[in-house]
């Protein structure tokens, strides 16, 4: 048979996207295309189905308010990591986070709660190379 090895990466994700999201976003100037997100430089992020993530981060619970706050976040800090936009777009990333849990119906201490944990622990998570783990290969 053609190919005799795989190559891989463990991961840790719970969901994948079922069905194409867009949110506009305040993050206008950046084109990225990507299989499965686009941001358009008028800011509409577009996440496509089979997107998967990991939820909310940290010693904290999914609930349905987090979902899509966590979706958003995980794809916007994913670009930072793959330097497809800078990692100066923290802060909007964070905040546009923010925004969403308030949107989606999280009490607004809880939600400045995990803006604050985001913004002052999570910088490491958006810098480039840090998603990356060992990369495998079997057999």
């Amino acid at each position: 048979m053609k190919g005799d090895h795989i190559k891989y990466r463990e991961r840790d994700y719970k969901y994948q996207l079922v069905e194409d999201y867009a949110v506009d976003t305040c993050l206008v100037g950046f084109e990225v295309i990507q299989e499965l997100f686009q941001l358009s430089k008028g800011g509409r992020l577009t996440i496509h189905a089979g997107y998967a993530w990991d939820g909310a981060s940290g010693p904290t619970f999914d609930t349905a308010d987090s979902m899509r706050g966590s979706l958003v976040h995980d794809v916007l800090y994913q670009m930072m990591r793959e330097a497809l936009i800078p990692v100066t777009c923290k802060d909007l990333a964070d905040w546009i986070f923010y925004q969403i849990l308030i949107e989606d119906g999280m009490s607004e201490s809880r939600a400045g709660i995990w803006h604050m944990a985001v913004s002052r622990y999570a910088e490491s998570s958006c810098r480039p190379d840090s998603g990356n783990k060992e990369i495998k290969v079997a057999p």
